[in-house]
């Protein structure tokens, strides 16, 4: 037998231990090459979003890649570890350092070369479907399959420099000073787990505080906030695991009543020592699995924007007309012969608007200009857009900031009219929204009908809303007067006016259809490395798992003597299992139930629907691993046990 076919067997023999690094490593083959297959498919050119969608996918596959590196690098160093004792062997029966390490060399590359092909085959037998389902929620035409030579070149060439620099690297992992820490490495009596209550009082201060700044972010403060809240909580959750999970279990030990039921002295005892060699595990579990769910989550709250888009854009196709221009009719005519082709049924409202000049106000950013419009005019295009109106009637110099898609938030203010210093007080805004941002160059008021008959207009625009229920059939209408859905209004700086053209103008089908086509391909692509993440995550538990398994053999058998029974066996383990599986995933989920919080700050509507799914499916899929991993563990563990 070679020295090589020695290293392939050694693989072989442990295929169990390393099946589940073996599996997650092609898997991110795999979508590594199927984001290739995207990003060098010569058709994808074609799509109206193909800029956005190769920059994302590039973007994924550099995050992926790093994501892979350290995912092999921590999966190497666990099995090193778990082998000590066979190294032990190896060394007493004559192997030298230096074969030792062209061992592990040899081994961590056959395991990464069989990794890099069976995930290119796996993206190649799949790749067809991957490109049907991502050119689909891209919103682009189907691409046909094709296997471009970039695409493999840049798969093979990448995981084999990751796998060889990982191989390299991790024979320095295996120090040995003495032949006998080789041996006695899996047999040592573990120390009394030691926590500090200092440590576990700050990890559950930076928690609190940083859950409370989630749960109390604005969209004002969320920038401000969201380093912060991101440190506090990673330092927390590590001291969480390190610190305050041990002093929770040795308080709990302190009950002689409940630490003295059944087996429950086996259960604490062990769960201890598992809690602190575990830690790093843990908080790298719950990490790696709270940017899967919120990578997931983020993008698939996008749906709820169908729901926003109608409120914010009430009318299908929003124009206004600045001054008596003669092209303005010509782009109505257009406009009308344009839906009329689509075959779209239509109304349409035209509402005036005064700009009236500002003397004074408490708004730092006001302009010297400001539109406002009738308070009849805004109750008209609200039933126009089939909202129920409620709003009481404005009187005097009552009035309401006008509601804008960009307008969520605001303060009361106060604006000094220079026509006989006329006092506007704005203490509301309106509840719907009447005109998109793009077609004012600055924040409106509603005012009374009387308040609008009296003052003069230093300038009048006319607003002119297309409303139908079809507005997605808009898409692609009056194409030459916007660009990207969307002809934005002139800006006036109060001394020149910034933008020449005459009119501003909104398409909401375009603007629906690019956001959609953008969220979707997002969606997409975070879904890929959110799944990526996830099984990673149950690899880590995995490895953990069985590095321990010789550990636990010999301690069940210990207790086997004395009298443990298969059912108080089973018990125990499936105890220590789901504390194992499941305490990570439910921190990484109250993580994420916190970011969702924060993230709603982001839309009027609620996001709850979608974050619950998006959780509730990571949830089922860990359930399903969890029976499977303990169902395989109790099996190996009970073979020693007969």
């Amino acid at each position: 037998m070679t020295f090589q076919q020695f290293a392939f067997r050694n693989v072989i023999r442990n295929k169990r231990t390393y099946a589940a690094y073996f599996l997650s490593s092609a898997f991110s083959v795999m979508i590594f090459f199927v984001y290739a297959l995207f990003i060098f498919n010569p058709d994808i050119n074609k799509g109206v979003t193909a800029s956005a969608a190769i920059e994302l996918m590039t973007a994924a596959e550099v995050i992926m890649y790093v994501f892979s590196f350290l995912f092999v690098l921590y999966s190497v160093s666990t099995f090193l570890k778990s082998r000590k004792r066979e190294f032990g062997i190896l060394m007493m029966h004559g192997m030298t350092r230096s074969q030792l390490n062209t061992m592990i060399f040899l081994e961590n590359m056959l395991i990464g070369i069989a990794a890099i092909f069976t995930g290119i085959g796996a993206g190649i037998i799949t790749g067809k479907l991957f490109l049907m389902i991502g050119s689909r929620m891209i919103g682009i035409e189907s691409l046909p399959f094709y296997l471009p030579g970039k695409a493999l070149g840049w798969t093979v060439g990448a995981f084999l420099v990751l796998f060889l620099c990982i191989s390299i690297f991790t024979t320095t992992l295996v120090r040995v000073n003495k032949l006998i820490d080789l041996f006695q490495a899996g047999e040592k009596p573990k120390k009394e787990p030691k926590v500090s209550k200092v440590l576990s009082i700050l990890s559950a201060i930076l928690l609190i505080i940083g859950y409370y700044l989630a749960a109390t972010t604005t969209m004002e403060t969320i920038l401000i906030r969201i380093l912060p809240v991101i440190g506090m909580t990673i330092i927390g959750t590590y001291f969480f695991y390190t610190q305050l999970s041990v002093f929770i279990i040795k308080l709990l030990q302190k009950n002689q009543a409940l630490f003295w039921k059944k087996t429950n002295i086996i259960t604490f005892s062990s769960l201890a020592y598992r809690l602190k060699d575990n830690a790093r595990m843990f908080f790298m579990v719950t990490i790696v699995s709270t940017v899967a769910f919120c990578a997931v989550g983020t993008l698939a709250s996008m749906n709820v924007m169908n729901k926003e888009f109608r409120e914010n854009y009430p009318a299908a196709i929003s124009y206004i007309a600045k001054g008596e221009h003669p092209i303005h009719e010509q782009n109505m005519q257009q406009i009308k012969q344009e839906i009329k082709e689509k075959n779209v049924d239509y109304s349409t409202l035209k509402i005036p608007i005064k700009f009236v000049e500002i003397a004074d106000s408490s708004d730092e950013y006001a302009y010297e200009k400001m539109p406002v419009i009738a308070f009849s005019d805004y109750k008209r295009s609200s039933e126009m857009a089939g909202y129920t109106f409620t709003e009481e009637k404005l009187t005097g110099t009552e009035s309401l900031a006008l509601l804008t898609s960009s307008l969520e938030t605001f303060d009361s203010q106060t604006y000094t009219l220079k026509q006989e210093n006329i006092k506007l007080l704005q203490n509301k805004a309106t509840e719907h929204v009447v005109f998109p941002y793009q077609i004012l160059f600055s924040e409106g008021l509603v005012i009374s009908d009387e308040l609008y008959q009296k003052l003069s207009a230093v300038s009048m625009d006319t607003f002119t809303g297309f409303y139908t229920d079809e507005f997605e059939k808009t898409a692609g209408i009056a194409d030459h007067l916007v660009e990207n859905g969307a002809a934005y209004a002139p800006r006036d700086d109060g001394a020149a006016i910034i933008d020449s053209k005459e009119f501003a103008m909104s398409v909401s089908g375009t603007l629906y259809h690019i956001k959609m086509s953008m969220y979707r391909m997002m969606l997409f692509v975070a879904f890929l490395i959110g799944a990526v993440f996830f099984i990673a995550a149950g690899s880590f538990l995995y490895f953990r798992l069985y590095a321990d398994l010789e550990y636990d053999r010999r301690l069940y058998l210990t207790i086997k003597k004395v009298g443990l029974t298969d059912g108080e066996l089973n018990k125990i383990v499936t105890q220590q299992l789901v504390l194992l599986f499941f305490v990570p995933i439910i921190v990484a989920i109250i993580h994420s139930v916190f970011a969702f919080m924060a993230l709603q700050s982001f839309f009027t509507m609620s996001i709850a629907t979608e974050m619950i799914i998006v959780l509730a499916c990571f949830f089922i899929a860990q359930v399903i691993y969890f029976f499977f991993i303990r169902h395989n563990y109790l099996r190996n563990l009970k073979k020693t046990l007969i």
